[in-house]
Parts: C-alpha cells; sequence; structure tokens
C-alpha cells in the first residue's frame, strides 16, 4: 500500500523563523514571483520508501506520467498489485486518466486531506527550501531534486513523518 499527494512549490520564498541578536531585526528574503512546480510524491508507511517526481503542472497527463513512473520503479518486472491511495482531485477521477495495469487506485473520502498519510511529506521537501529565494524555476528544480534524492535515501526519515496506524498495520 502507497500513498500519493502532490505539492506546489514556487518561487515565493518559504518563510521560517529565524535567530538574531536582540534588538536586530534579521533580514527577510522576499519576491512576489508566482510560478511554480508541483512535485508528485508517493510514500510507502510501512518501509518509509518514497519516489518523487517533478512536473510543470498538475492535470490528467502529468498524473498519468507520475503513475507510469512510479509503476516502473516501484515494480520493474510487473508482478506486485500496486494500492495507492490518492484525494479526490480532478486529475485522480478524471475518466480519462490511464492507470498502469499493476496500479490500483484506492480514493479518500471527500474532503478528508487529514486522512492523506502522503501530506507529512511536503513539510520535510519544504524545510530544504525555507529562507531561500530562487531567480528562475531551473535554480529551483536543483535543491528540489537533492532534496528528493536524499528523502528517497533516508527512509527512517520518511518513516517517522508519513502514515497512520491503520495504514502500517494494513501492511
Amino acid at each position: 500500500m502507497w500513498a500519493e499527494d502532490e505539492a506546489r512549490l514556487g518561487l515565493k520564498p518559504i518563510a521560517r523563523r529565524v535567530w538574531s541578536l536582540k534588538g536586530c531585526r534579521p533580514a527577510s528574503n522576499g519576491q512576489s514571483k508566482f510560478e511554480s512546480l508541483f512535485v508528485f510524491g508517493f510514500a510507502h508507511p510501512a518501509s518509509g520508501r518514497s519516489h518523487t517526481l517533478i512536473q510543470p503542472k498538475a492535470n490528467t497527463t502529468t498524473m498519468e506520467a507520475a503513475l507510469a513512473d512510479f509503476a516502473a520503479r516501484a515494480d520493474p518486472a510487473g508482478q506486485k498489485l500496486l494500492v495507492v491511495i490518492v484525494d479526490n482531485a480532478g486529475w485522480h477521477v478524471a475518466r480519462k486518466l490511464a492507470v498502469p495495469p499493476n496500479v490500483v487506485l484506492h480514493h479518500l473520502p471527500p474532503c478528508t486531506p487529514e486522512l492523506q498519510p502522503a501530506e507529512p511529506l511536503w513539510p520535510l521537501l519544504r524545510e530544504a527550501l525555507a529562507n531561500k529565494t530562487f531567480p528562475t524555476l531551473e535554480d529551483l528544480k536543483e535543491p528540489l531534486a537533492r532534496r528528493c534524492d536524499w528523502l528517497a535515501r533516508h527512509p527512517d526519515t520518511v518513516k517517522g513523518a508519513v502514515g497512520f496506524h491503520w495504514v502500517v498495520k494494513l501492511e
């Protein structure tokens, strides 16, 4: 059982608190650019394994690409049945969404983002980008990809954040 969710990350900085000397106001990074990328993230709550794919937008076409890429990496031989928990975003429920044959999408009830096991993955991803500015989306992609790779290599960190007791017990 896997969980999938998307996060929108863009050129507008992610602000976090910082330490400074008493009486000194810390400098803040700021820009009002609204260009963004989407990260499609798959997490396996029982083991902490994760897989991410950076896409320019979130729609049915990019969801199909993310599912195909995920299926090819999670089960290259195509021997297992991969159950993926998803929310009810438009591109998850589209009739024309082509799902790989070894993937089954399980939709959460409407209006229940608190039940999405992959949702806690995003603070782990955003932390590496906090208090930094990027002039272009290309400049953002490199540290974002580095952080995605780091999370893939550290399943214990992911396992501690994602999933709920009911998901882990289903394994």
